[in-house]
């Protein structure tokens, strides 16, 4: 991965949160790459929590494989995420249907 504290958790209106690179920012609107969507997490108390350390518990989160790039409408929080919140967020395994992915 790149620069590691490039990346930021958004958390958006009604398409839920999601872990990335900040390409482009305008008003409520973002681009991510190598995004991640954090549909359910355990392990930590709060998506601050999730940003600042992420997960005691990756076994229990279920985050799908990250895509190339989103556009994200009605952001409303963007939090800076830390070099071992990366980590451990990039590290959960891909969670998914399709078996082994």
């Amino acid at each position: 991965m790149s620069d590691l504290s490039e990346y930021t958790m958004v958390r958006t209106y009604s398409a839920g949160v999601f872990a990335g690179k900040i390409e482009k920012r305008e008003g409520k609107e973002v681009v991510l790459s190598n995004a991640r969507r954090i549909w359910y997490w355990s392990g930590a108390s709060s998506l601050s929590e999730l940003a600042t350390l992420g997960t005691s518990k990756p076994d229990e989160c279920k985050f799908p494989l990250p895509v190339a790039e989103v556009t994200l409408t009605e952001v409303i929080e963007l939090i800076p995420m830390t070099n071992k919140a990366v980590e451990s967020v990039y590290g959960v395994k891909n969670w998914t249907q399709h078996g082994d992915e």
